[in-house]
Parts: structure tokens; sequence; C-alpha cells
């Protein structure tokens, strides 16, 4: 069965992408779920203006995360967090700290989800965490922990 799918669908495709599957996947879940339409002439026209969105999109989504990675590559963030006297936090410091750090030092407002951190940070001391802001563009960013 040839479909076109309006949503994105994990492991299948995303939306205006035409691919085959097999009948009963097709009419029993795609279909009553408005993932998918039946691909016909007109549909077919519909979901090549439904790539060609998508693929400018993607495009300038990566050309904005690349601007704001070249602005934060080698940028130090400090974050000040209470600590007792051997230098280990009271607490963590967490994605939204850092958030708030970046956006602090530099301007430039990411969102929590696209800071990955291998561990919690607990103690005092310099650390590289890893900003992910597209699929394709990804880098080290250093966080400067000292106490408050």
């Amino acid at each position: 069965m040839r479909l076109i799918l309006i949503a994105e669908v994990p492991q299948l495709g995303g939306k205006g992408d035409v691919v085959d599957v097999s009948e009963g996947y097709g009419r029993n879940y795609l279909l009553p779920k408005r993932l998918a339409v039946k691909a016909s002439a007109g549909a077919l026209k519909n979901a090549e203006a439904l790539q060609r969105a998508r693929r400018e999109t993607d495009r300038r989504a990566f050309e904005e995360a690349e601007s704001v990675a070249k602005t934060l590559v080698g940028t130090r963030v400090v974050v000040a967090a209470r600590a007792g006297d051997e230098g280990r936090l009271f607490g963590s410091v967490t994605q939204t700290d850092i958030v708030e750090g970046v956006k602090k030092f530099t301007g430039v407002e990411l969102d929590k989800g696209q800071i990955h951190l291998t561990e919690p940070v607990k103690s005092i001391g310099l650390y590289e965490i890893r900003v992910k802001l597209h699929p394709d563009v990804e880098f080290p960013l250093s966080l400067d922990v000292i106490p408050a």
C-alpha cells in the first residue's frame, strides 16, 4: 500500500514522505490515526510541496544552530553554587542553571533539553558539557562551577 505521511512516524518517515507499507499496517494503524493519506496524483503533488517546505525549514534550523555554535564554541560559562568546605555542592548544578549561565554570559538563549550532562555536577570545578542544538550540530562547552 502506498501512503503519504502527514505526521512524523518513528522508524518510518517524516511529514510528506511517500512510503510503501503492508495493507494491514496502513489500513488498521496509519489511516485511522490520521498519520497518513492514500497516495493519489493530487496528494503526491502536495507531498512534494510538504517535502520542499520541510527541507527549507531543516536548512534554516541547521544554519541557525551553526551560527549559535560558532558564538558559543570556546566559551567558558561560570555558575556559582553553594558548597561546603570540601568543595561539595549542596545539591547539584542542573541544565536550567547552565542555560541561565549561558544567557547571562553570552546573551544566547538555549533550551535545557539541548544541554547533555554525562553525570550530575555535584562539586566545584571545571567541566566539559555537550550542547546539541541540531541533530548535526553538537559541540563542547566549558562549565566552571565556583562557590557562591
